[in-house]
């Protein structure tokens, strides 16, 4: 009687604890079922949102382009002359480049008068090209204000210089040129002596009140542009403006 309590009792235990073990392994699996279920849907849930941004940057970026397009600031240089130098001539650079005026007939500049103030002025050389690109910039910028804003219309005198020629300029006097060769900005296509036109013909001599206006106006628009100006050095030279540093590159001529 005894054994047989005992041998039903185990059974019991034997049962209990296989339905422990297997309800067990349910709770687990339910587990993770469930963990996968909800690992599908943050996987559904975070490709949809993907493709919900790609389609929203499709749709938005190009109105926002054609806003910007709309809004964004043209180019006119017209009214921008008490801009900061370098604001100016970023616009400048950013915009189409200036081209160089049409070349003056050799005989504008061999005038009685012309020779007085300026001797051997009909062998000086007024190529643009020969001018470096950021300082020919500077200058035809200062020609469109000059002409746009004040109303006069500019002539390059001379631009490059050889060094044979500086040496002839420094020969005549110190009236001419104190600058020996490689001593002026001209040798390096940084340097420009300019003056006015008027009715066709070439005012140089600060003796005219006309031009000696002119030449306050250029100063004041050179030096707006980041140049320098001859006319406030105790030799004056109105008509000269240069820019840069004398270790640049000198000009590659043709």
């Amino acid at each position: 009687m005894w054994l047989r309590a005992r041998a039903s009792l185990a059974r019991q235990r034997v049962q209990f604890g296989n339905t422990f073990k297997h309800g067990a392994s349910r709770r687990q699996l339910n587990h993770q079922r469930l963990h996968r279920w909800w690992a599908g849907i943050s996987r559904t849930l975070a490709r949809r949102a993907a493709w919900g941004c790609v389609a929203l940057c499709a749709v938005a970026l190009p109105a926002l382009l054609i806003l910007n397009f709309a809004l964004a600031p043209r180019l006119d240089l017209s009214d921008r002359t008490d801009a900061e130098p370098e604001s100016m001539v970023a616009l400048l650079l950013a915009g189409e480049q200036l081209v160089p005026p049409p070349a003056l007939p050799p005989d504008v500049f061999v005038l009685a008068e012309i020779a007085q103030d300026r001797p051997q002025l009909s062998t000086a050389d007024r190529k643009w090209e020969l001018l470096s690109p950021d300082f020919r910039q500077r200058l035809l910028l200062v020609f469109k204000i000059m002409r746009e804003k004040h109303g006069y219309d500019m002539v390059l005198l001379e631009g490059y210089r050889s060094p044979q020629r500086q040496a002839m300029l420094q020969s005549l006097g110190p009236h001419v040129t104190n600058s020996g060769p490689f001593q002026s900005y001209h040798q390096f296509g940084r340097a420009a002596d300019s003056a006015f036109l008027r009715d066709g013909r070439i005012v140089i001599t600060e003796k005219d009140a006309w031009a000696m206006r002119g030449y306050e106006l250029y100063g004041e628009t050179a030096e707006s542009v980041g140049l320098r100006w001859g006319g406030r050095w105790k030799m004056r030279d109105f008509g000269h403006v240069e820019f840069g540093s004398l270790n640049s590159t000198r000009p590659v001529l043709p």
